[in-house]
């Protein structure tokens, strides 16, 4: 008898009780009770994203959010900074480039962060940039940037920031308001707790000023003109996703039941067990910044990232994800998002160390495990 354990950095577990609530008999969109569920999911992840800004709940993927904050505050005629370090970051650049936006794609080495003297460079370079985006953590490298400097480096020059925060909302220390971030963008599937099918974001007045003078410029459907005017009445100007609506005000009860700081801190602690795990039996960890939501782990020589995921799933029902475009086939990633604890982190800590050791990989067994078990002594 084999349990499914899902390890992906998104689509994440999902607690039972989230997806029970989804399944209970529902009513039309267009009503009061579906605008109760809107009501509390708004006020409810503006606890989570620590922020007082309006948030904006879209029926869609984070890309989804992603692409409606870049057409939304970005003018045809303005320039925006992508800060490109993997999969993700590469999106929003090809994103601006089709909706024909001038945009500097700037590359950065994948597996390392940008940090806020790239960013003072890059601004210096450009000081007719409207804004700059970034990925709070990159989710193809498993590789976080410090975005408090960063938002320091975009207001000090008087520029919108726009972070993709889709893998760091709700499981990394974010605080928009405090730092100077104007558009935080999440999406449901990751430490949201929900499946995939609704994105968010939380827009400060600033970034209103801009959406609002970029009128002729936005998309039909992810316009967030139009959104903002139906959330101020809890509603969504098109068909909503409505049971993920309501599934997402009980997985949001449950992060505020432990609270944000305890669950930022349960997080850094899986990661970190993870990467002491990885090291102590002789595996890499990819990224020069590693990032808490997810770990990127470099096969030993000779085995091939294939294997090894496919044993983890066949042997142990462990899902995780292998690399993107450059990085397939030389890393394996293992996430600490959703509906995760540390037994969990225990758990696929020795299935990997059962699968090296059969695949032949030599090191002392129990070894990884025991790493992982100081560092959740130390710090939990």
């Amino acid at each position: 008898m084999k349990k499914f354990r899902l390890f992906t950095p998104g689509p994440c577990a999902v607690p039972e009780e989230v997806l029970l609530e989804m399944a209970r008999p529902f009513h039309h969109h267009r009503t009061d009770w579906f605008k109760d569920y809107m009501k509390q999911a708004t006020a409810k992840l503006q606890q989570v994203l620590c922020t007082q800004h309006e948030v904006i709940i879209i029926t869609g993927s984070g890309t989804a959010a992603a692409e409606a904050a870049i057409v939304g505050c970005i003018a045809p005629e303005a320039k925006l900074i992508t800060l490109e370090g993997g999969k993700f970051g590469e999106r929003w650049g090809e994103i601006a480039q089709q909706f024909g936006l001038n945009v500097v794609r700037q590359k950065i080495e994948w597996g390392t962060a940008p940090d806020a003297a790239l960013v003072q460079g890059l601004l210096k370079q450009h000081p007719d940039a409207a804004a700059v985006m970034v990925v709070h953590s990159e989710t193809s490298t498993a590789t976080a940037c410090d975005l408090r400097s960063i938002a320091a480096a975009t207001n000090a020059a008087g520029k919108l920031l726009l972070a993709d925060c889709i893998t760091s909302a709700g499981c990394l220390p974010l605080k928009p308001d405090e730092w100077g971030v104007d558009v935080v963008i999440t999406g449901a599937q990751k430490a949201l707790m929900l499946p995939p099918g609704l994105g968010f974001l939380a827009v400060s007045p600033r970034a209103w000023q801009a959406i609002e003078a970029n009128r002729n410029a936005h998309a039909y459907y992810l316009n967030l003109v139009k959104a903002r005017k139906m959330a101020r009445e809890a509603d969504t100007p098109f068909t909503p996703a409505h049971l993920l609506v309501r599934g997402l005000v009980k997985a949001l009860d449950i992060l505020l039941a432990d609270g944000m700081e305890t669950v930022w801190k349960r997080v850094a602690a899986m990661a970190a067990a993870t990467r002491q795990a990885g090291e102590a039996i002789g595996l890499k960890v990819f990224s020069k910044s590693p990032s808490d939501s997810v770990t990127a782990l470099c096969p030993p020589a000779g085995l091939a990232v294939k294997d090894i995921r496919n044993e983890l799933e066949k042997r142990y029902g462990i899902e995780s994800a292998g690399g993107q475009d450059q990085l397939k086939g030389k890393i394996f990633r293992l996430g600490h998002m959703g509906y995760i604890d540390e037994m969990d982190t225990l758990l696929a800590i020795g299935a990997l160390e059962q699968v090296l050791h059969r695949m032949g990989h030599r090191f002392e067994l129990g070894a990884g495990v025991t790493a992982a078990q100081k560092v959740f002594a130390e710090r939990l």
